[in-house]
């Protein structure tokens, strides 16, 4: 699956998204969602401080903690 800019994000969907930190560049291990502003954990629907450099589709077959 290709990556896209973060200032293309799809707003209310499951999304793969990728974060720059001091260890490099990487993928958070859950579904995220774009919404409000905000960005969310997609199974708790709470808030989630993070800055995402890329998005791509969340794959539907992706096992993740919490699902």
């Amino acid at each position: 699956m290709q990556w896209h800019e973060i200032e293309s994000v799809q707003a209310e969907r499951d999304l793969e998204v990728a974060v720059i930190d001091n260890a490099g560049t990487h993928p958070v291990a859950f579904p995220c969602r774009y919404k409000d502003g905000l960005w969310i954990n997609a199974a708790t629907r709470k808030h989630i401080d993070i800055r995402p450099t890329h998005w791509r589709e969340w794959a539907i077959d992706r096992e993740w903690a919490g699902h």
